[in-house]
């Protein structure tokens, strides 16, 4: 029987004050894989919350990550827009607060630092990609629906977590240029990068929200339930592999 636990995770980082939510299965004995979620442009919402909690029913300690500062959430996509656009104009900062944020989970006891990895949704699969980009000792990352452009050279040797991709096939916001790319990017680094297309999917496919939002954002969003349950049982297996 689980024993679903929450804490608030109050660290500084990147010039900012962070409110990262902590949640665990307090029925488990020992140390267990920790996996680090950042989330769409939105912030730190209901819904993050939500995919960290059905982590930690899965066995994992899951972190889902402020990265704004505050805990905040957008409340529509003009703001969603501008905090996003922060993040990207000082990567080294942005940086800093994805580092924190791997590094406050790794410090629980609750957490095995050596069986870590990172995810996320939207902007937040761009920085799960970031995170590997860095170095950062992680043993993989996924990224749903997310940006795949380069926010940093890696060098061969330096990008140590195994990828998988999970892409909506009618995803407007991420080009077959882009896609092309990142495969070439990953092949060049020496990467073991799964990806997977997923017929009809659009932008934020996995979000129930996502269709309202997007209608009243004016923006191509839409959740696919399909793909979004595929998804979720590709990351099953993806962690169940790389976190062992």
């Amino acid at each position: 029987m689980t024993n679903i636990r929450t804490e608030t995770l109050h660290y500084e980082a990147g010039g900012a004050s962070l409110a990262s939510h902590l949640v665990w299965d307090g029925s488990q004995p020992g140390p267990r894989p920790g996996i680090v979620l950042f989330g769409e442009w939105w912030g730190l919402n209901d819904y993050l919350k939500r995919r960290a909690g059905q982590l930690a029913e899965l066995g994992y300690v899951a972190l889902a990550a402020d990265v704004y500062g505050g805990a905040r959430v957008a409340p529509d996509a003009t703001e969603a827009g501008s905090l996003m656009n922060g993040l990207f104009a000082d990567m080294p900062a942005t940086g800093e607060r994805i580092k924190a944020a791997i590094a406050a989970l790794a410090a629980r006891p609750e957490c095995d630092a050596s069986r870590m990895g990172a995810m996320g949704y939207c902007l937040g699969g761009a920085l799960s990609l970031h995170a590997a980009r860095l170095g950062l000792d992680l043993r993989g990352v996924v990224s749903f629906h997310g940006s795949l452009g380069k926010t940093h050279p890696a060098q061969p040797g330096e990008f140590k977590a195994k990828v998988l991709v999970c892409n909506g096939e009618d995803d407007g916001f991420v080009s077959a240029e882009e896609q092309s790319g990142f495969r070439e990017e990953m092949k060049a680094l020496g990467v073991d990068m799964r990806f997977r297309s997923y017929p009809g999917a659009k932008h934020g496919f996995t979000n129930p929200e996502a269709t309202e939002k997007g209608r009243k954002s004016s923006l191509p969003l839409e959740y696919n339930e399909a793909a979004d349950k595929q998804s979720w049982q590709d990351m099953q297996a993806f962690w169940a592999e790389v976190l062992v």
